[in-house]
Formats: structure tokens, sequence, C-alpha cells
């Protein structure tokens, strides 16, 4: 009787294994072994025999023809089962056509002898044979079979294999299915040659199978075997390499310089089926999970993406594997912990502080709070570990550079709960650039950072997990970093050359020559209190900012601090901490903190800041020396009328009551008091400004005498006192660069160096002098006042010192003034600064008596007119008009800064 069953495979030219349909729910068939009757081919080779000649043209021949269709088979005798798998002899066709003598007639079988009497069908099918032996076909061929090595084992050397043939695609035929994601696969080698190898199915697991006699298989891995079964056992297929199945060990753990055996038992790769890639296929049937830690070969390639999105269609059905999995909603428990700590799930916020390698602190753009947050999925180096301090180190440094201050967009994907001793924390993705780049995948790609290996159904994890482990991959593949197998020294401990007084004088001088110096501040103890970080020098040191006095904070749980002390301390460690700086040193205090000024961004001045905001007040002593002060006079007076925090409770009227008269005499006209003057030093640094003598005086002829009479005093040596140390403040003599001796003022003195920055109070100059080249002033030289007094130009203000306008303006001036007697008139007095409009006597002032080099410098585009500086100018309402008038024909002209259109308008 004709039975129908299905070709599972072809074991040779001569033997079928036939399945039967699926039982219910996809349950695998029963199988039964065909023998095709009075035939014989070669029979294929294994790992203790070789191929007999043809065996595989043989077997592919009835391969290609049978695989996978449905024949109609008639069994003539049962043979004894085989690991209770029934076994025929007997003759089977396809859509009408005899296996046995289409097998013939091509040349891959033969004829048994046959012992009976021949039949009719007998000596058909012999005439069959004998003409495909007369033709040379298949196994007659004259010329022998096709040279070629089969190699039944896996490589010898498995890691080179792999590095030669990763991610290229090598024709195969599927042999063998262990279970639902396990193959045996031949590969059909270029060079002609056939190489067997097992190959794990990437990015994908399914349940295993039993292979013992009496045990069980895991739940639905009959099913999964079959589903892959009954698609690519035996048919032609693609395969990828990809590797070997050694899963990346975790940094600096004793597995991870394991050397791996030079030989494995099975790869990792890709198999691709003209109908798609089955590893999907299989997820979305519900008959495999995800793999997590494949996601790194399979991410750049978008095999993750559609993996997960097969994951997510199984789940969402229910099926097989998934049948008694929560239903998915929209409140997911990842969910539920946002919403239960009250926290927005997606935010635009400003990185405020860098704590370590996965941790920062943002300021929540909409809410001003401040968030502490965990990189998702990332683990960056302990610092506390020896081996990884070097690490934890460059890789805080790296999110520093990357992300402090910067605008970011943070998602939180999931609140990790209080555990032992580590709090609640919420764990997010941190984008940040044009780009939106993952600061977390740019940290594990560089070797920075490891990835968390979440638990299969662990669901709290980054939304680009498979990205990170991709990442990972990279940095494993090209050692860096963590991965490097280097074990690099811990970095020493900063140098704190705050700790004493004594230590911090060895530096001052130093400082105080370099000017501005490139810095990071480390730390902010309060509003006007940083702690200073040198990275060139490994060295650390306290900064407290001159001229102000920031509210004090509490220092211990009883100490209640001043007002506005947290507020203050809070709004320099958002702006500030972490921050590339510049400082300057300018002295040193009892503690061994530095006094100075810090500058952001290059042009900003912490000190103005912090008054403007109204988180600190201009300490008027240490205030009155700097070239600032009435930058930070100004600021305060700003903040009081706007009531910024210290001035909160300030009364803006009471206070201009009470200062009406002060006022009325500080910004009123002054009388006319035209003066014959000479420039006698002009100084750029730290803003512009010069020295005058006044000529027409007596001062300027006793001047005169008395620098005859210091001259010839000088001529004869007069030794300094015993032990003369010139301090601060002092009167003495000085001898010039040119060689000559004047009448000095001790600016600030060096013991350790043994030099003194002086001015020349006769003439306003300045310079930095050897102990060697000063003596006391003689008293007899002490009567006459300093000639040189301090000026500046009334109504105007240059461009700021890094504008190109600036060197402008002051060449202009020099060439306007340096060495001509010019007439002055003083607009206004601030201490013994003098505010004063210059005239060129050469010009005749009668057509316009406001004329003034004032006004020649905004005519030319090179000044501005300085409203905030000179409150006194609404005073001088005729000059006023004369100001604007040369603005305006400037601006006309497209003169100066006025080049390019009004830049007034920014003001």
């Amino acid at each position: 009787m004709s039975m129908k069953a299905i070709v599972k495979s072809v074991i040779s030219g001569d033997s079928l294994i036939l399945r039967g349909r699926p039982g219910p729910q996809g349950q695998p068939p029963k199988e039964r072994v065909l023998h095709l009757v009075d035939l014989t081919a070669p029979r294929p080779g294994i790992s203790t025999r070789e191929d007999e000649p043809w065996a595989f043209e043989s077997r592919e021949f009835l391969r290609a023809m049978a695989v996978g269709k449905e024949i109609s088979f008639i069994s003539i005798h049962s043979l004894p089962s085989n690991d209770d798998i029934p076994r025929d002899l007997g003759s089977a066709e396809i859509n009408g056509v005899d296996l046995g003598s289409e097998l013939l007639k091509h040349g891959w079988a033969k004829l048994k002898e046959i012992k009976r009497e021949p039949t009719e069908e007998d000596s058909r099918k012999r005439e069959i044979e004998n003409e495909a032996r007369t033709a040379g076909k298949g196994i007659w061929n004259p010329h022998g079979q096709q040279a070629r090595v089969v190699h039944h084992t896996m490589p010898v050397d498995s890691q080179a294999f792999v590095t030669e043939w990763k991610g290229k695609p090598l024709d195969a035929i599927v042999e063998q299915v262990r279970d639902g994601t396990t193959l045996r696969v031949r590969l059909l080698m270029p060079d002609g040659d056939h190489q067997m190898v097992n190959v794990a199915l990437a990015g994908v697991r399914s349940a295993k199978v039993s292979t013992k006699q009496g045990e069980s298989s895991e739940p639905w891995g009959e099913e999964a075997k079959f589903f892959t079964e009954s698609r690519l056992l035996q048919r032609p297929v693609r395969v990828q390499i990809l590797s070997l199945p050694t899963s990346t060990a975790t940094p600096f753990q004793s597995s991870a310089n394991a050397i791996a055996p030079p030989s494995a038992s099975i790869f990792i790769g890709t198999v691709l089926h003209p109908a798609g890639n089955v590893a999907e296929f299989l997820v979305s049937a519900g008959l495999a999970r995800v793999v997590d830690w494949h996601a790194g070969m399979l991410a750049s390639s978008g095999g993750m993406e559609r993996l997960r999105a097969a994951e997510k269609h199984a789940k969402e059905h229910r099926l097989c594997l998934y049948a008694n999995a929560p239903v998915p909603s929209s409140t997911s428990g990842k969910t539920d912990g946002a919403t239960s700590s009250e926290h927005s799930r997606t935010f635009d916020a400003t990185v405020v502080r860098v704590w370590s390698g996965d941790q920062v602190s943002v300021v929540e753009k909409d809410t001003s709070k401040e968030r502490r947050l965990q990189l998702s999925s990332t683990r960056g180096p302990k610092l506390s570990d020896p081996r990884q301090a070097y690490f934890a180190q460059e890789a805080k440094e790296f999110l520093r550079k990357k992300l402090i201050g910067k605008h970011v967009k943070v998602h939180v994907d999931f609140v990790r709960p209080r555990e032992g001793e580590y709090e609640e924390r919420e764990c997010a993705t941190i984008r940040y650039g044009g780009q939106s780049a993952n600061i977390a995948e740019q940290l594990i790609e560089k070797g920075l950072a490891s990835i968390v290996r979440h638990k299969r159904d662990d669901e709290d994890r980054s939304q680009d997990y498979d990205k990170l482990m991709a990442a990972e991959q990279i940095a494993v593949a090209e050692t860096r970093g963590i991965h490097s197998g280097k074990e690099i020294p811990a970095p020493k401990q900063p140098l704190n050359i705050s700790e004493a007084a004594n230590r911090a004088t060895q530096f001052l001088n130093g400082f105080k020559r370099l000017g501005r110096i490139p810095a990071v501040v480390d730390y902010v103890a309060a509003g006007s209190r940083f702690k200073i970080f040198l990275p060139k020098d490994n060295q650390t040191l306290t900064l407290v900012l001159g001229g102000i006095r920031a509210p004090r904070t509490s220092r211990s749980p009883s100490d209640k601090g001043e007002s506005f002390g947290i507020e203050s301390a809070d709004f320099a460690s958002r702006r500030y901490m972490q921050r590339d700086i510049e400082f300057e040193v300018d002295s040193i205090d009892k503690s061994g903190g530095f006094i100075g000024a810090l500058y952001f961004n290059k042009t900003e001045n912490v000190a103005i800041t912090l008054v403007k905001e109204g988180l600190a007040t201009v300490h008027d002593f240490s205030a009155e020396g700097l070239p600032w002060a009435r930058q930070l006079y100004d600021a305060e007076v700003e903040a009081k009328k706007a009531r910024r925090n210290i001035w909160s409770d300030h009364d803006e009227e009471a206070s201009k009551a009470a200062e009406v008269p002060e006022d009325k005499n500080e910004t009123g006209p002054l009388k006319p008091e035209y003066l014959d003057v000479i420039i006698s030093d002009v100084r750029t640094r730290n803003g512009f400004g010069f020295s005058v003598q006044i000529l027409n005086t007596e001062g300027i002829a006793s001047l005169e005498k008395l620098m005859r009479d210091f001259s010839i005093h000088h001529k004869s040596p007069v030794a300094s006192p015993p032990g003369f140390v010139p301090k601060g403040g002092d009167l003495v003599s000085a001898k010039f660069s040119d060689g000559a001796w004047y009448r000095a003022k001790i600016r600030r003195a060096s013991p350790i160096k043994k030099e003194a920055e002086v001015t020349f109070i006769d003439y306003g100059n300045q310079d930095t002098v050897a102990f060697s080249n000063i003596r006391p002033l003689d008293p007899k030289f002490r009567s006459l006042p300093g000639q040189a007094h301090d000026a500046r130009l009334s109504f105007i203000k240059f461009a700021s010192p890094d504008s190109d306008y600036y060197a402008d303006a002051i060449d202009r001036f020099r060439i306007l003034c340096e060495g001509r007697k010019l007439v002055a008139n003083i607009d206004h007095k601030e201490g013994p600064l003098l505010h004063l409009r210059l005239i060129d006597p050469t010009e005749s002032a009668s057509q316009d008596p406001h004329a003034c080099i004032n006004a020649d410098l905004l005519s030319e585009g090179l000044a501005l007119i300085d409203r905030k500086g000179c409150k006194y100018i609404a005073s001088y309402p005729q000059v006023s008009k004369k100001l604007q008038a040369s603005v305006a024909a400037a601006k006309r002209d497209r003169a100066g800064m006025f080049e390019f259109g009004d830049i007034e308008e920014d003001e």
C-alpha cells in the first residue's frame, strides 16, 4: 500500500529519513528511515573514515530532488529498527517520478547483485544503469572524482579560523539540527574543501533538547528544534561566523586574562536562508529568547533591533515561552518606579558635577532641581581599587570634559531601589551635543567603563543596551582602557600647597610672575573660597577671592551659618565646580590660602558675578587696590537696586535719601579748573589708565630742584641700614631701568625673591626693582608730595582689552598725548583718581568750547560714552551733547568700532 510522507533529510544517495505531518500544537511528528530497494550509493564519510568516491555528489543529487517535499513510498520489507526509529526497504516517487530510476539514470547509484529471477522492472533498471555507464555519468565518470578534503571536526585553531572568516558569508548546507538554535553545518569553502562546524545562532537561545534516553527536554525545546529543522535541515544557506562563544570577562577579574583554548567546540554566527534569518522567526514564534551579550555582534547591522521587535511581538501575543508572561502595559514597573518617586522620565538639564566615571549631578531646566544620576547599565572603574584607580580617574575626567556645564537630554530608564549601603538612585541615559550622542556608549567604547550584565528577565536597563554591548565589544577587540590588561599604577595624591602658610609662601612669587594660570575648580567650599586643581603640576591650593566677602556657610550641624551662605555656595558650585578656569594670585592669608582672582570663560571675573548676584558684598579694605574695584562697587549698586539675595530687604529709597548730599557732591559738576599737564606714564595692564604731572604749579619747579639734589645725593654710595627689608606702603629711593634714582612707593615686596614692585610717585610709572637697588628715602626728600597724579579720561571708555580696537585706541591716545603739553579740565574726582577732559592747546577752541581729545577719540570710533563708569555725565549737558555728536559722526562714517554696524545696540 502506498503511503505519503515528507522527506526530512537524505542520509546518502540511497537512503532517506521521512517524517509525517506535525502533531497538535506543533508537536514533532514521527520519523522513519527508507532505504531504496536494490540500489547502492557511495557512503559519506565520518570523523573516522573518509567519503567514498562520489558520496557527496550522490547525496546532493537526491537531497536537491527530495528534501522538504512530499513523497509516495511503498514499504517492501521492514528492517530492524535503530534507536526506536522504524526502517523500511522500499521504493518512492515524487510527482510520479521514481527516485531509484532517476538516480540510476544520472549515474548516482548502481544496482545491487540480484539473486532472484530478474523481472521486467529489473531489466528496465539494468538498461538505465548501462546507458549511464556508457555515457560516463555520475559515478561512471572516467576522469574520477573531484579532489577535495572533508574536515569532519572543528578547526584546530578556532581563533585563527574566526579571524580569517569573521563576517564573510560562506555557502553551506545544514547537516544537523541539535536544538532550535544549535546547528551542524557543512561549509563549502572557496578552495573546494568542506569544513564541518557547529554554529550557535547569534543573538538567540532556545530551550535544550534531551540527548539521553529517558531524559525529558526543556519546555518548548522539541518544538523549537522542529521549527528550525523543518526549515533548514539539509537546505542550502549562507553562514557568517562572528565569534567564539566566550562571553566578555568582567575587567579586573581573574578570568579577564584567561587564555581561550585554541580549539573551540562551537562558533557563534548567523545562518541566512533565502527566506530570511531563522533566529528572528524563532523569537517571533516565542520559541527562543534573545541573548543580551550577543548584542555586540549584531547591533551595528540592525540585527539586534530586529530580534527585539520579534521578542516584543511574541510577548504581546503570549506565544509559547511567553504564554505565562505578565501582560505588558503602559504602567510597567519602570514607569511605576519613576512615578512613585515623582520624577519626570525625560527632561532637559545642565550637568553641574561629575562624581565618578558613572555618576553625575544635573540641574533640571524647568524646576532648577538638582538630581544625582547613575548612567544606566554602566559600571565605571573603582577609585578605591589600586588596579582600577588610574582608569577611574580617566573616566571621571572624560565625563568632566564632555559634560560639565553642558546642556543634556536625560531619560530616566528606571529607579534602582535602596539596597544595603547603596541609596536609591535614578538610572538614566544621558545624551548631549547635536548628534544626541549617548555618553555611556562613548565611555564604554573607550574602555573607561564596563556594561552591567542584567538577568534575562530584568527589564530595568538602558534603552540603548544593545548599543552599549556593541561598544564594549569594540573596546574588548581593540584592548582599550580597562580591557587592555595593563596594570597602570594608581595616580599620586595631588600636593596640597595650601596646607600651611610657610609652604604657600614658597609658591607665591612664582604664581605672581605667571599672571593668569589655567586650572580646574576641584571643589567649592564657600561662595568665595575654592579648591583649585593644577593638572599639569598635580597640585591643589585654596583660592580666596580678593575684594569681596561671601556669607559664611555652616561648619557643623549646630552651626547655622550666615544668611545666604548656602545660596552663595550653591551658586558657585553649580556655575564653577569642575570648570576650566584661570586664576591670579595677589597674596596669601595666614592659613596658607592664596588671595586673588578667578576668571571663568576667560573674561568673567567671578568676584564681580557673585557681587552682582547679591551673594557677596564688597570688602572695602581689600577692594581698594584692585583694578576692578569700580566694577565691584557698580555690581553691588546693581544688586541693591534689584534687591537680589543679600539685599532682598534693602531699602533703596532710604539709602538714596541718606546719600543725597554726598551724591550731589560726588556727581555734580565741578567748577571749571584748567591745568597745564604732561602725560608722564600710560598703563594698559588691568585696564587703561595714565598719570599726569601738573605744570603750572610750584611743584614742578620744586621737583626739578629735588631731582638735582636727589641725583647728587645718590652719586656717593648710600648704604642701607642693616637688615633693611622694604614693606608695602614704604616711601623709598629706587633705581629705575635708566640707571637713575627716583622717589618711589612700595606696592608689594617679596623677601624670598628679594625684589619689590614699586610706583615712582613723581612720574606714575611702575617697575620691579631688586632690594639691592632700593634705599630708605632720606627725610629731606619727603616733604614734596608726589607729582604724578593717577587719571582717566572723563565720560568715555575704550573697547575691552581682548578687542583689536583696544590696541588701536591706546596707540591713538599715545600719538595725541604723549610727550606734549596739554590742557586738562578736572570733571570729577574719585578719591586720588582724576577724571580729565584733555584739550590740545594748539587747536583753536574758540569755535567749539567743548572740543577735546575725549570727543576726538569718540568721533574716530575708538571709544564709547561710559554712562555707567561716569555717572556725573548728566551734570555736563553741553559736553554730553558734543560727545553724542561725535559718536553719531563715527557711526555715519563707519569709523573704528562702527565699521560693521552699531555696536551700541548690543549694550
